[in-house]
């Protein structure tokens, strides 16, 4: 059982859920609050916890208050930490609005832009089987990503959007499993209207052997050595889909997992696909751990 590096951004969430999203200068009552550690990296090695396998997270939590809590929650699910904040400045905050009946998500976040951070110790990677790293916290990532090979660790990229400096990661990466969101710059206008395999393309000249898709409860694009195809997702009937959030990071998390357990590309994502899966029929990215 190989341990799973993640690496980039823990945010501190403060989830509510409603019956709908307010209007501008609406006020509306939540049906529940609830407050826990997110973000791609950090849901990722909350799920390889969950799922049994030893989680290292390096991130930049920095200091105070909460900073200390975001700590707290990670270590009481197996997560161990790794801190590379070069700064005094508190964790990622995230507001999250989480619609009842539909699972339906809106978030603000402050994120990591411009956080200041320290490189990653050396024998971080020593043991890993798989390195997850999330776009966020690039100049840590890519170091890490550059010597992972040589550990025989996979490199496998949480693409949520396109960020200045992704080009230089990805010529580390292994797997790139794309949102549905994430496009290129160049990808416009014709390009793509092209269709959604433009993106693919796009990501495969930049390095990674295989490059995914996710659509939500569609089948995942994917390319894979210049072959195309579409992977199925397991069918959730929309009545039973609690919410949505997290499912993206329990896929990534879940892939990684099974990337470290030596599974194929091709079956390390199918696997992840199923947990993901189920995780939308509970609430918060973790609910499905409880069961």
């Amino acid at each position: 059982m190989r341990r799973v590096v993640c690496c980039g951004l823990t945010t501190l969430d403060v989830t509510q859920v409603v019956d709908r999203v307010p209007a501008p200068d609406e006020k509306v009552v939540a049906r529940s609050v609830a407050v826990d550690v997110g973000g791609p990296a950090a849901n990722a090695a909350r799920t390889v916890a969950a799922l049994g396998h030893p989680a290292t997270l390096v991130t930049a939590l920095g200091a105070g208050p909460l900073a200390d809590l975001a700590r707290a929650l990670l270590a009481a699910e197996g997560v161990e930490v790794v801190e590379i904040a070069a700064d005094d400045g508190a964790p990622a905050l995230s507001t999250v609005l989480v619609t009842a009946g539909t699972g339906a998500r809106a978030v603000v976040s402050t994120n990591a832009v411009g956080r200041a951070t320290s490189a990653p110790p050396g024998d971080v990677l020593d043991g890993a089987g798989a390195l997850l790293v999330d776009g966020h916290l690039l100049a840590a990532q890519t170091a890490l990503a550059r010597g992972a090979g040589a550990r025989g660790a996979a490199v496998l990229l949480d693409g949520g959007s396109w960020k200045p400096g992704l080009e230089d990661l990805l010529a580390h990466v292994d797997l790139a499993l794309l949102s549905a969101d994430f496009t290129l710059p160049e990808v416009t206008g014709a390009r793509r209207r092209a269709g959604p395999d433009a993106v693919l393309d796009g990501v495969a000249r930049l390095g990674p052997a295989l490059v995914a898709r996710s659509h939500g409860p569609d089948p995942i694009r994917v390319l894979a050595q210049g072959r195309r195809y579409g992977l199925p997702v397991p069918h959730v009937p929309a009545e039973e889909v609690v919410d949505t959030l997290g499912a993206g990071d329990v896929l990534h998390g879940a892939t990684a997992m099974h990337l470290a357990d030596g599974a194929s590309w091709h079956d390390a994502v199918a696997r992840g696909a199923q947990v993901a899966s189920r995780s939308v029929r509970f609430a918060g990215a973790l609910g499905w751990a409880a069961t």
